[in-house]
């Protein structure tokens, strides 16, 4: 071991370089970065700006087209650029541990969490055929993971998304590393759930004593659980110190944008001054679930001229009453209630945002309001037509005036297709426009999306997660909706890009009296976006009130917890 003054990780003058037909692309350049045992640093930065580049250079794991062209990368006096594949080898998941972005995509679907643990206690001698199953178990028990024995004989699509988080804490950790780097570990997880495991994590690293270099967007998260912040643009580190000193005070303008664009809990709606030549309306104050039943806890709209429920129904694009779905399970006698009874409405120009932990029936619910799952009790009205009656001519029509931007931008794009054929494809379907018509469009939304004209000819493949979401988003706009469904739509993007998509979803909104139903895990961009929030549970509706009550005066416990477990809420970085 290197003497307790010697950075445990020491990255030098590092540039990194990728070959493609277009030539070389510096990716990451100059770059000095030091890490001392026991100690936690954070890089931020936008998509593109270097942060996971980095960070694979340090563990070996660059693409093939991709390599450390300068600079030096130490481990504890140990020069990595240029070691023997042997080594690294060895180093990989031994001296370092990598907790990646995406727990699905990076756990073997077709064997069981169990085996893929012991691969890596195997791989590295810490453990022996005979003793390998106790020492898996005991290796998920200490992520977190409860029934550890039972877990280890299950598949990852039988974990929710929390849980395969763990399991692949677990496969960082098993080896005791000394360095590990946490590439995006919560971004796909709710509030609660990111606090677990956060937590976790912050418990096994620190009784191992291990380092960790942490990749996020999040800027609040990064000023809660690191000791200093790296802060990169363009490939380069613009500025680095100790994490509260960069979020309150930067010095440099990129931070400084990157600062003021984080969504925060304190910060204000966004909404022009001049959104509305009407006053707002309002959501019906909700009571404490223990005085009223979650079905009664509706988001009514006070109709701006008399005629009382028929001039309320004017003013509302959207009416679920009683809304119920049930699954039934194989081996078990009751049917899961996915949806439990729900009632709300989404006025006419208006946001409603549904939040919840994973599996309290957010998506479900938006399923239900697409089309895509038939209720198994309760209504939809879209314009007053009821939705379960639609069909022919008329679901065409609903399917137009009505768009989805999905959570995940990797399986919601066809990888065969290229940018611009998968935002013409609405357009061609529903026959709009001549083929010269549609191409402007297309380039009109990829403006809006704040995508370079060059991405047309490009596949999925070749963009990051946050220009694949952007894709998404333009595609669901093509059609000029009146109603998009956003199911978690800017959880995959950094915090620029997340204020220039929520800047223009409200921009649209103004223009076009585009209404919302906005389902997110993320409450500092509901803040931002919502006009009313509704708070599930268990398939089952909590609270329902106007976003400034509910952030400002929650009624119920539940709410007071999700409020509870943001990432940085005491820290007003929005500022």
């Amino acid at each position: 071991m290197a003497d307790s003054s010697t950075p445990l990780l020491r990255v030098s003058d590092m540039a990194v370089d990728f070959r493609t037909l277009e030539g070389p692309v510096h990716a990451v350049e100059g770059v000095d970065l030091e890490i001392s045992a026991g100690e936690t640093v954070a890089i931020v930065g936008e998509s593109g700006s270097g942060k996971s580049t980095t960070a694979m250079a340090v563990i070996g794991l660059l693409p093939g087209n991709g390599r450390v062209v300068r600079g030096s990368i130490r481990l504890d006096g140990q020069e990595l650029v240029g070691a023997p594949e042997s080594t690294l080898r060895r180093i990989r998941g031994g001296a370092i541990g990598l907790v990646p972005q995406d727990p699905m995509s990076n756990l073997n679907p077709v064997s069981k969490i169990g085996t893929q643990v012991a691969e890596t206690l195997l791989a590295h001698g810490l453990a022996t055929p005979k003793d390998v199953d106790a020492k898996v178990v005991e290796t998920l028990a200490a992520a977190g993971l409860p029934d550890a024995a039972e877990r280890a004989k299950q598949y990852p699509h039988e974990f929710s998304g929390g849980m395969r988080q763990r399991a692949l804490i677990a496969i960082g950790l098993a080896c005791n590393p000394r360095l590990l780097i946490a590439d995006e570990p919560t971004s796909a997880l709710d509030v609660t759930v990111q606090k677990t495991i956060l937590d976790q994590l912050d418990r096994m690293t620190g009784e191992l004593g291990t380092s960790v270099l942490l990749i996020t967007h999040d800027l609040g998260l990064a000023a809660e659980r690191a000791a200093r912040v790296v802060v990169m643009h363009r490939g380069r580190i613009v500025e680095q110190g100790p994490a509260r000193q960069i979020l309150e005070d930067p010095q440099q303008p990129y931070t400084q944008a990157l600062v003021k664009a984080a969504p925060s809990v304190a910060a204000v709606r966004l909404r022009p001054e001049a959104y509305r030549s009407t006053p707002a309306t309002h959501a019906t104050p909700a009571t404490p679930a223990a005085a009223t039943p979650a079905a009664s806890v509706v988001p009514i709209v006070e109709p701006a001229t008399p005629g009382g429920r028929e001039a309320a129904r004017r003013e509302n694009i959207v009416e679920i009453e009683n809304l119920t779905k049930l699954y039934k399970i194989r081996g078990r006698k009751d049917d899961f209630a996915a949806v439990s009874d729900v009632s709300l409405t989404i006025p006419r120009g208006e946001t409603v945002a549904i939040v919840g932990e994973s599996g309290s029936g957010k998506t479900t619910t938006a399923r239900m309001l697409l089309k895509v799952i038939e209720p198994t009790s309760g209504s939809i009205r879209y314009e007053g037509q009821d939705v379960a009656a639609l069909k022919g001519a008329q679901l065409r029509e609903f399917r137009q005036k009505v768009q989805p931007i999905f959570q995940d931008p990797y399986s919601s794009l066809n990888p065969m297709f290229t940018i611009e054929r998968i935002i013409a494809e609405p357009l061609e379907f529903y026959r709009r426009g001549s083929s010269k018509d549609r191409a402007a469009r297309v380039r009109t939304l990829l403006d809006d999306v704040a995508l370079p004209q060059t991405m047309l000819r490009r596949y999925p493949s070749e963009l990051s997660g946050g220009q694949r979401q952007r894709v998404a988003i333009a595609r669901a706009l093509a059609l000029n909706p009146d109603l998009i469904v956003c199911d978690e739509p800017v959880s995959a993007l950094d915090v620029l890009v997340q204020d220039q998509i929520l800047t223009l979803l409200r921009d649209l909104q103004t223009e076009y009296g585009l209404s919302y139903l906005f389902i997110s895990h993320d409450l500092a961009v509901v803040r931002l976006i919502s006009d009313y929030v509704c708070v599930m549970k268990n398939g089952e509706l909590v609270e329902a009130a106007s976003s400034e009550e509910i952030f400002t005066n929650p009624r119920d416990p539940y709410t007071r917890r999700l409020l509870s477990s943001i990432p940085g809420n005491e820290l007003d970085i929005a500022s």
